[in-house]
């Protein structure tokens, strides 16, 4: 993969994990909602695994570019 796709990837997993984050955030503000804590629980980590796999490939594509 050339390093601008990986950084157009990166982009992408760390716009999904804030998505992921912002809806853990509304289950946990929710509180009629039923389940909202498993909800939050499984946004939140979603949200930190996806971040660091973007952040990990933007890592790399840097890496590559200045080979």
């Amino acid at each position: 993969m050339k390093a601008d796709d990986e950084k157009g990837i990166s982009v992408i997993l760390l716009y999904t994990a804030l998505l992921f984050f912002l809806l853990g955030m509304a289950a946990r503000l929710k509180m009629s909602f039923h389940y909202r804590a498993e909800l939050s629980s499984a946004g939140l980590v979603i949200a930190a695994i996806l971040a660091s796999l973007g952040v990990i490939l933007f890592l790399f594509s840097l890496r590559k570019r200045r080979d």
